[in-house]
């Protein structure tokens, strides 16, 4: 029994076979992770719009449906151009293989960023309330992202240093850094961020209601990104696949510090701006903004 619990082990295959087809499971936990935030999001959405009068909730409902045809291809555009960019070094000798996804190889900062920018147009120019929707859908990116992660399980990438933890995963000779040859078993580092994305959801539902009532609407999105961004700068630090560094230090490190720190600034905002609010020194939220969905479950 000892010798099972000494280590992970890591999937032979990345993909499944129906016939002359292969079955990415990369691309399958994408696809879970899309369908998993949009139902998230559309049952947070719906309660937040529920004491609204019948003709705004019959044009709102299909609101999550109708942003996701345009924010989620955004999204993955999004996320494939930050990763090939940041890591080109990768693709400048074949630049084919920018188009194979499947392979891996998606950054969460171009995904959000793109994604997002979309939605809010949307919303805006559909006269919805922007900062609603964000409450509502910062719990199932996290989610979403935790599912997502299951993917370089399957791809045998993404692990950290190498570790002698009892779950240290092990990692097939074809698939180890360059000058880790000798090591059998690594930091799980994309299971650690699963598990911080999951525990940060849970954090967003349950206890940032509690612990910051007077945050104004639309800045739990806010929180999201500062919690997203204190994980992924630990775990960053862990990994050891190759990746373009800036003064040393890999790129995603400084993107994690720097976001981090908008987004800290971002809650200090939302914080302020709800005391005044509470106060009567702004004016109120809309009225589409004023059910506290951060309060509801997922």
């Amino acid at each position: 029994m000892s010798g099972l619990l000494a280590s992970i082990p890591s999937p032979s295959r990345s993909y499944i076979s129906l016939g002359p087809l292969d079955i990415r499971a990369y691309g399958v936990a994408i696809g879970v992770s899309v369908l998993v935030a949009l139902w998230i999001t559309s049952r947070r959405w719906r309660r937040a719009i529920a004491d609204r009068d019948d003709a705004y909730r019959a044009s709102a409902n299909d609101l999550v449906g109708t942003i996701a045809i345009w924010a989620v291809p955004a999204g993955l555009i999004g996320a494939r151009l930050y990763h090939v960019i940041t890591d080109f070094d990768r693709y400048q000798d074949n630049l084919g293989d920018v188009l194979k996804i499947w392979q891996g190889g998606l950054g969460i900062w171009g995904g959000i960023s793109a994604g997002v920018l979309v939605a809010v147009w949307m919303l805006r120019r559909g006269g919805h309330s922007t900062g609603a929707m964000l409450d509502a859908l910062a719990p199932a990116l996290a989610v979403a992202q935790a599912i997502g992660r299951l993917g370089n399980w399957f791809n045998q990438e993404l692990y950290g240093r190498p570790t002698n933890l009892a779950w240290g995963l092990e990692i097939d000779e074809v698939h180890r850094a360059a000058g880790y040859g000798l090591e059998d078993t690594f930091h799980p580092t994309f299971a650690y961020e699963a598990l911080w994305n999951l525990c940060l959801a849970a954090t967003l539902v349950w206890i940032v209601p509690k612990a910051l009532p007077r945050l104004r609407t639309g800045y739990l999105f806010a929180v999201y990104v500062l919690g997203y961004t204190v994980g992924r700068l630990w775990i960053e630090l862990l990994r050891i696949d190759t990746a373009n560094e800036l003064w040393g230090v890999r790129i995603n490190v400084w993107t994690s510090i720097v976001v981090g720190l908008a987004a800290l600034i971002a809650v200090l905002v939302g914080l302020r701006r709800g005391l005044d609010a509470a106060e009567g020194r702004v004016e109120p939220e809309p009225a589409d903004a004023d059910a506290e969905i951060a309060e509801t479950g997922c």
